[in-house]
């Protein structure tokens, strides 16, 4: 199967990276691409190297599973995010991921560097994206303070400029009944607000989107959730 030329697709995962039940998912976002699977732990950094090698591990697992080459790129500090040779891994990847871990270092180990400009540049060139848990609020504009909603936000990389991701939202709302009331969300005017369930995924962007995984994704406003099903289409602003 081949794939059309554009950005590829972008998958936002609201936990479960590299694990066998998300095979399915990761499978069918190389489909077709370019049998490299690129990997940044970048967002685990923080944990410490046996968190780093602990998902570097699970991803190339998934990796050989799927039958393709992992391409791990190791990039611990924003210096990382500036070598060439870092950056040159990323070429030719058929399916570019971003895990787990803090999703403000993240954003602020790659914003501006030319690991991030690679990145971007391969999607557009027809490269799958994805990013769980903060890999995925990182890739939006508006980063929630999960712990302390009321220290309000961060800002994203903004690939996604007009959309914010809650993950792991079934976990969040069933610890914290409250928790869409205590965020300080930004203006409803001009950004979507998602949050997505564990082992579940919004794929396709930059505004189209489809439910993928095990359960649900929600749209979130100051009035409340609305469910999007598995199948279940989604439109966010543009």
């Amino acid at each position: 199967m081949s794939v059309e030329p554009g950005p590829g697709p972008i998958a936002l995962v609201g936990s479960g990276e590299y694990l066998p039940e998300m095979a399915d998912l990761e499978g069918s976002l190389i489909a077709g691409r370019p049998a490299r699977y690129v990997q940044l732990a970048t967002a685990a950094v923080q944990d410490g190297p046996s968190v780093v090698d602990h998902w570097h591990q699970l991803g190339i697992t998934q990796a050989e599973r799927l039958g393709v080459e992992p391409v791990i790129v190791p990039v611990n500090d924003h210096d990382d995010a500036n070598n060439p040779d870092f950056a040159a891994l990323i070429h030719g990847a058929g399916l570019i991921y971003l895990s787990g871990g803090d999703p403000n270092y993240l954003a602020e180990t790659l914003r501006d560097s030319l690991v991030w400009s690679t990145i971007e540049a391969t999607w557009r060139e027809g490269a799958a994206l994805a990013g769980c848990s903060a890999g995925a609020m990182a890739l939006g504009a508006w980063i929630p303070s999960l712990r302390h909603p009321k220290k309000g936000s961060t800002a994203g990389l903004g690939l996604l400029q007009h959309l914010g991701v809650v993950p792991h939202f079934d976990a969040f709302a069933a610890r914290v009944p409250d928790l869409l009331t205590r965020f300080v969300l930004p203006d409803e005017s001009t950004m979507t607000i998602v949050g997505v369930d564990e082992k579940t995924a919004l794929v396709g962007g930059p505004t189209e989107w489809t439910v993928q995984g095990h359960q649900s994704v929600w749209r979130l406003t100051s009035k409340g959730r609305e469910e999007f099903a598995l199948g279940a289409h989604l439109t966010t602003m543009g």
